[in-house]
């Protein structure tokens, strides 16, 4: 008998609504993320006007590298927060904080309206979205895990084939927007429309999470005092192992939202470029991580990434070589996809890969503090440090250079979980230190 036939109706719906409910909240952080990345360009003309040029960008890019530092505050709380009061509760507060912050975007004056204190509005508006993100990835990913029964890997990829359908509409916004309106109304009014958009997803996702009931595990687990405590204390060796395997799932997605800023300021494409690719990306992503998700549930997770990895590690010079040699749309698309292929092999399993790591008590704590670690560490800084690096060097190549870098420290990750035996089902063992 299959795995499918031996469910009841009612664990098959509960474990469905869990899909729904974490993934209202998850499409709403990375659709955020991904349409202030891909309007940089804009975004700093209207809130940094007196820096001009790379400096506006890598002020632009540094109000959203900030929001990162105060990701592993939210994963401390909020994943503490969970482990000790309930998935849903915690659920139901990232949410909340997610739409206060996206709503500060739609609404948020510009430098020419309040002048230097425009940057400021901006800033607040990414603090709050980085800390709610915090705690946002871990708790749902928790959630959904303890509410699936089997098939595991394949409901917790559910997580990154959402961020797949926020890319795709993040694009097409981008697309949309960039083809059909002039730079004039671009600037002065396109810009908001995505952020409005997000802004009415908040409400609807609330309302879905609201009416959730909290996960069977974690109604049974035996709870402990201080969570992060018995994260940090017991188990460093596991969170640090998993931030480093975190890196290459985080790179391979702001790599891919970098390349409207790339196209338009070191190619010279045209502004719809970059979102060309993301679109398909999203659509590989949303479509295809389940499957891989279906994949890692036959054979396991870490086999799927070390193999991906690999193969990530060994194409991105020849794929930005091919770009920077032939710059033109029809380029750009192909790397871009070659790059969201490779993410969906590499990230659709993460989930499973970092559930599988600690014991119930403290899951949602040790999955927010490793994931946020490795987010904000190689991908939150990503858009800077690739600005930087090509405004230093002058190479063009450098974005390859830097994502082999963050390969290479995923695969001493990954091997370090394998040699350790970190992300294997071993009971009560699972509970013990490294």
């Amino acid at each position: 008998m299959s795995q499918t036939a031996t469910l009841t109706s009612e664990q098959r719906d509960t474990a469905r609504r869990a899909v729904i409910a974490s993934s209202v909240g998850n499409a709403l952080e990375w659709f955020d993320i991904i349409v202030y990345a891909s309007f940089a360009v804009v975004v700093s003309k209207l809130f940094f006007p007196d820096a001009g040029g790379v400096t506006a960008l890598l002020f632009t890019f540094g109000a959203f590298a900030t929001s990162y530092l105060i990701r592993p505050v939210g994963a401390l709380v909020l994943g503490s927060y969970s482990d000790r009061r309930g998935r849903k509760s915690a659920l139901t507060l990232t949410i909340a904080i997610m739409t206060v912050g996206t709503g500060i975007m739609a609404l948020a004056p510009t430098a020419a309206m309040i002048g230097p204190a425009a940057g400021l509005v901006i800033l607040a508006s990414r603090l709050l979205q980085g800390f709610s993100a915090g705690g946002e990835f871990g708790t749902a990913t928790t959630f959904l895990v303890e509410n699936a029964p089997q098939r595991k890997a394949y409901y917790a990829s559910w997580q990154v084939a959402t961020q797949g359908a926020a890319m795709f509409l993040a694009s097409l916004f981008g697309f949309g927007l960039n083809v059909f309106l002039s730079p004039d109304q671009l600037s002065s009014w396109g810009w908001r429309v995505p952020f409005f958009f997000g802004l009415l997803v908040g409400p609807v996702g609330l309302y879905i999470r609201l009416r959730m009931s909290e996960t069977p595990e974690f109604e049974t687990a035996e709870k402990v005092k201080s969570p992060i405590l018995r994260t940090l204390g017991d188990h460093p060796a596991r969170v640090l192992s998993a931030a480093a395997a975190v890196g290459l799932a985080s790179i391979s997605v702001y790599l891919i939202l970098y390349m409207p800023t790339f196209a338009v300021t070191n190619l010279g494409l045209p502004r719809y470029a970059g979102f060309l690719g993301g679109i398909i990306s999203g659509l590989v992503s949303l479509f295809g991580v389940p499957q891989v998700g279906k994949l890692a549930d036959r054979v396991g997770p870490l086999r799927i990434m070390l193999v991906t990895a690999v193969v990530a590690l060994v194409l991105a010079l020849p794929l930005f070589t091919l770009l920077v040699a032939n710059p033109s749309v029809l380029v750009l698309t192909l790397v871009q996809v070659a790059l969201g292929i490779q993410m969906a092999f590499y990230f659709g399993p993460l989930p499973a890969l970092l559930t599988n790591m600690y014991p119930t008590a403290i899951r949602t704590t040790g999955l927010s503090i490793s994931y946020n670690l490795g987010v904000t560490l190689f991908g939150g800084f990503a858009p800077i440090v690739l600005t930087w690096l090509i405004s230093r060097s002058g190479s063009l190549l450098s974005p390859s250079y830097y994502f082999m870098a963050v390969a290479v420290v995923s695969i001493i990750g990954l091997l370090v979980i394998r040699s350790r035996r970190y992300a294997e089902h071993q009971g009560p063992v699972a509970t013990t230190t490294p």
